[in-house]
């Protein structure tokens, strides 16, 4: 398969996801692809964090260690892949940019290659689902990255194999941060596997890990309701 071939399918792959008729999922794609949205999440992280560790130096690690991945994902693919590639957005595609929906007129014109969304929302996803090692949370986490995904194909922002490669991306450096989060953490305390139903296997309480995913629900929720009152 050659790159035309693959650019052709990766257009018409694009084609299923963009935009609809529906002015309700217009506006609720708006508001779910919008970073601030998901401010009460992030805050909520780091409450469980705070929670379940006992001295400033593990709450450090585990907040860095978030940090390293929200900084290499972003920073290999803004400051070296997408100058490099320089591949225009769908919107932005001379060749295809009338083949696509604009949804209220919202537009970036920098590169597409590859999403920032789905590297930097995955990479934190997968990593604090392997700290926290909850299963309801793990799904919800990789739930809300996919959702971000496919609020950028809708938005016609991103090809597929942007949002592939960003996946990709965002896994290789999530597993590369908590390998060096084992590192670190086994210096300051032995490991220890937990066995109660009140704690995941990592350690963390269940109750506090249950805070994140009613966090999450209840911003969908909040994102649905505007979409319907707004738009």
């Amino acid at each position: 398969m050659d790159l035309q071939t693959i650019m052709e399918l990766d257009r018409h792959i694009l084609s299923f996801f963009n935009g609809s008729d529906s002015l309700f999922l217009d506006g609720l794609m708006l508001t779910l692809t919008q970073g601030t949205t998901w401010i009460p999440l992030y805050l909520s992280l780091l409450y469980v964090v705070v929670k379940n560790n006992d001295t400033m130096l593990q709450i450090g690690i585990v907040i860095g260690c978030c940090a390293l991945c929200f900084f290499f994902t972003e920073f290999v693919n803004e400051g070296l892949v997408k100058p490099a590639v320089a591949r225009p957005r769908p919107l932005n595609d001379p060749l295809y940019m009338y083949a696509v929906d604009m949804v209220n007129g919202k537009r970036s014109l920098d590169y597409s290659f590859f999403s920032a969304h789905a590297a930097n929302t995955f990479g934190i996803a997968l990593f604090t689902s392997l700290v926290m090692r909850n299963r309801l949370l793990t799904c919800l986490m990789i739930g809300w990255s996919l959702l971000n995904c496919y609020t950028r194909l809708y938005l016609g922002m991103h090809y597929p194999t942007d949002i592939v490669v960003g996946l990709c991306w965002g896994a290789l450096v999530a597993i590369s941060v908590y390998y060096a989060y084992n590192v670190f953490s086994l210096q300051l305390a032995p490991k220890q596997n937990y066995v109660s139903a009140q704690y995941t296997s990592s350690g963390y309480v269940s109750a506090d890990v249950d805070v994140v995913a009613a966090t999450l629900t209840l911003t969908v929720l909040y994102a649905i309701f505007k979409a319907l009152l707004f738009y």
